[in-house]
């Protein structure tokens, strides 16, 4: 049947009065189903977002679930849980966006500038036609290794003096258990900045042919430290006394096949590694006091004690008018005990053993006004403490919003932080004291936003109670805003776990902690770690002796 059409509305004037309501009627009908189309499409339009919404719900919690299972397989491998985030790229894109033009170019490429140190020259000749004539030499210098093994044969003299004593000639210095010292600085630079394993070792050398067992390879890399133990704890101390920051950060390591944690302190010319069984806040102010055994109950201990609310009654019982200095723990318990202080109450005496730390840091002379940049973990929250604005990022990068509505809040939020940090990026390079009241307004109206996505309001609240560690940079502009040095220098320790494993041996922990310090510490100084080694193991340097590595660092600061 064919479908009736109706007169057009532009000739209304002229249609008849049945044409009209016939027309009239044809417009309503096409109204009532464009707002029935309407309707339809609203509500699969309704549908479809709650679907959207239950489909994001649901892919959240396969995340979280994923997450888990992932987490649950790295325990049962005894493997460190994977972070279920990427990197943050707010540091990159600050530096990407930057005007900043103190940044240094890399270096040129040309030809190379050691041509001064030939150690051989050789002529080569060539069988020139009859009648040529001598133009000269051509230079071409080639870079190269010799390694072979070599068996030396010391014939020591030896004399009996006129009272029968017997006089016998030494050897050179360096060698161990008939081992050169030669061989142990390759060892050393090869295990501790090539990676290589002990049992790799053990075949390279043989292959060249030396003849070496691998306990004999680890006994050079463990033994006879006593010279590098003393040099790393005077690095620690130069460090601590003379640095304007320290960053820290600590990961998870194996020793004897138990669960330990290496904890990395570092600063701009120095770095320290240290692993202990704990990574408490009484274990890191332990590590903070360097070689130094004693505990001091001083105004700086008391001050220590107010902070963390200790018991007024106790503190008032302790508190003398002079200092109190205890050359170890046993004495200082035995003086807590004496006071009526509980020693079996883990919290109370925990946070005494802190107090007795700290004031004996103080005591000392050590961190001063240094600040101390950390990811927030707690017990890195002492002194005068910074937090790390990648990690205080990060937290943002891992909620996971369930709705459209919250990704978009999420990501402007995101937006105002690396905005934010982009401009105290900008401070630190021209610090003004006039500008941090408006560095501060800006964070609060930053981090008082109010934006309905719950989770967020709640990190963001969080993160405006740590205000005064995030702005520390407005009153000391020379640390630096992350603690992206920390995680450099600690990746060198991962590395290392993954590919040696654990320790056995207390020797082999300490050695592996010193030599990762101390080639960290020649990098930062510009210094050659193998001259380092052949230096400090007696092979000389030449007529450039390197001084002490914490000379250095004193002269630095």
């Amino acid at each position: 049947m064919a479908k009736r059409r109706l007169p057009s509305p532009e000739h209304a004037d002229t249609l008849s009065l049945n044409a009209l309501r016939s027309l009239v009627t044809g417009l309503l009908q096409r109204s009532q189903q464009a707002e029935a189309r309407l309707d339809r499409l609203e509500a699969e339009t309704i549908q479809l977002r709650d679907e959207n919404a239950a489909l994001r719900l649901e892919n959240t919690r396969l995340k979280v679930e994923n997450q888990l299972l992932r987490d649950e397989i790295a325990r049962l491998k005894n493997l460190p849980p994977r972070p279920p985030f990427r990197s943050s790229g707010m540091e990159k894109v600050a530096d990407a966006t930057s005007d900043d033009k103190s940044v240094p170019k890399k270096k040129p490429r040309g030809p190379k500038l050691d041509v001064k140190r030939v150690s051989r020259q050789e002529i080569l000749r060539v069988d020139a036609p009859d009648g040529s004539r001598f133009k000269g030499y051509r230079s071409f210098y080639v870079r190269d290794l010799v390694l072979k093994a070599e068996l030396v044969h010391y014939r020591r003299e030896c004399w009996v003096t006129p009272n029968g004593k017997t006089v016998l000639a030494a050897l050179p210095a360096g060698i161990t258990g008939g081992y050169g010292a030669n061989l142990r600085r390759l060892c050393l630079m090869l295990h501790a900045h090539g990676q290589v394993t002990t049992a790799r070792l053990t075949t390279l050398l043989n292959d060249i042919g030396l003849d070496i067992s691998k306990r004999q390879i680890v006994r050079l890399l463990t033994k006879e430290f006593d010279g590098f133990v003393a040099e790393d704890s005077a690095v620690l101390h130069a460090g601590l006394v003379s640095s304007p920051y320290v960053t820290v950060d600590d990961t998870g390591a194996r020793h004897s096949h138990n669960n330990y944690y290496t904890t990395h302190i570092g600063g701009p010319n120095f770095t320290v590694f240290r692993t202990t069984k704990s990574k408490s806040r009484l274990n890191f102010l332990s590590l903070l006091r360097g070689n130094y055994q004693d505990y001091v109950l001083n105004d700086a201990a008391f001050d220590y004690l107010q902070e963390r609310r200790g018991d007024p009654v106790m503190v008032a019982g302790l508190r003398t008018f002079e200092p109190q200095r205890f050359c170890n723990q046993v004495p200082f318990m035995t003086h807590l005990a004496e006071k009526g202080v509980d020693i079996f109450d883990r919290q109370d005496i925990g946070t005494l053993a802190e107090a007795g730390l700290w004031g004996a840091i103080r005591h000392h002379g050590l961190m001063g006004n240094m600040v101390i940049v950390s990811d927030d973990a707690g017990q890195f929250r002492v002194g005068n403490h910074a937090l790390c604005w990648v990690h205080a990022e990060r937290l943002l990068q891992k909620l996971m919003p369930a709705t459209a509505k919250e990704e978009r809040r999420l990501t402007m939020v995101r937006d105002l932080v690396w905005r934010f940090y982009k401009m105290l990026k900008a401070y630190k390079q021209k610090p003004s004291p006039q500008a941090a009241p408006a560095f501060r307004r800006r964070f609060d109206r930053i981090f008082a936003l109010r934006t309905g996505y719950e989770a967020l309001d709640k990190l963001l609240e969080r993160l405006h109670r740590r205000k005064n560690e995030l702005l520390k940079v407005l009153e000391h502009p020379g640390i630096p805003l992350h603690t992206n040095a920390s995680e450099n220098d600690l990746r060198t320790f991962v590395t290392k776990r993954k590919i040696s494993g654990g320790t056995m041996s207390r020797d082999g922990r300490v050695a592996r902690d010193i030599m990762l310090g101390l080639m960290k510490t020649c990098q930062k100084l510009g210094l050659s770690f193998y001259r380092y080694l052949g230096d400090r193991l007696g092979l000389g340097n030449g007529d450039r002796p390197i001084p002490p590595l914490s000379a250095t660092i004193l002269a630095r600061a």
